[in-house]
């Protein structure tokens, strides 16, 4: 079978709300799984503790130490505080929506980058209009695709790399705009954060956070969930869930 060279398009609509038709006509008792649930903000509070703490412990540690928790943990609580991200974008811990934001920036304060605010928008879009090149940012740009091709060397550095090459895409996104008082707030909360870890604890607690990012959404078991979200790799179906080990 030859790999595709270019991008596959579909005519149908985007899968989400027609799934989630399917999901409720045949399932209805899923409905008492869906709501807000505040007790979320405990997990967020939890995870974000976790990693100032694990930080702070290995301040002083051999490199290796450090690299082997950031693999072994830290990606786990960072990819935690992801999925948590996309429970605020999605008003799904709080009633009022700028809690929710403000619950999002906290969960953020691990990753280093401050991108919450701005996945909420770009997440919004992409739920409306998944699959359009000008809208959507997890669809891959297009000299993504012809950087790395069909190679697979180059899609493990594009997944070790996957959270620079998804910074680059908002540029390229039409009727979102950059900057907001939110996300001016993100940035300044996050770069003070950041600050703090780097000044107050030691560079190295500063690098442990970066590794724990860069494993919990790049080439880690995790990072598999990046893939099976909705790339193809058994057209025309590009959603899977997967129940190994």
């Amino acid at each position: 079978m030859t790999p595709p060279t270019q991008f596959l398009f579909s005519q149908s609509q985007e899968p989400h709300r027609d799934r989630t038709k399917a999901l409720l006509r045949n399932h209805p008792e899923l409905r008492r799984l869906i709501g807000r649930n505040p007790y979320t903000a405990l997990m967020i509070l939890g995870c974000v503790s976790l990693q100032v703490g694990l930080a702070y412990m290995l301040r002083d540690s051999p490199w290796w130490v450090l690299l082997v928790i950031a693999f072994s943990a830290g990606a786990c609580a960072s990819h935690a505080l992801w999925t948590l991200i996309h429970e605020c974008s999605h008003n799904l811990v709080f009633s009022k929506t700028y809690l929710n934001t403000l619950a999002s920036i906290v969960a953020n304060l691990p990753h280093l980058l401050p991108s919450a605010v701005s996945f909420q928008r770009y997440h919004m879009k992409h739920h409306a209009f998944q699959g359009v090149y000008d809208l959507d940012a997890d669809l891959p740009s297009y000299w993504e695709a012809r950087l790395i091709g069909n190679s697979t060397i180059g899609k493990a550095l594009w997944l070790l790399l996957f959270p620079i090459f998804q910074v680059t895409r908002p540029p390229r996104l039409k009727e979102i705009r950059m900057f907001d008082r939110w996300i001016v707030l993100n940035f300044a909360v996050q770069f003070a954060f950041d600050a703090a870890i780097y000044a107050y604890f030691d560079p190295k607690a500063f690098w442990y956070l970066t590794a724990s990012f860069f494993f919990s959404v790049g080439l880690h078991p995790l990072g598999a969930r990046w893939i099976q979200e909705h790339y193809l790799v058994a057209p025309p179906q590009e959603t899977y869930s997967y129940y190994g080990l």
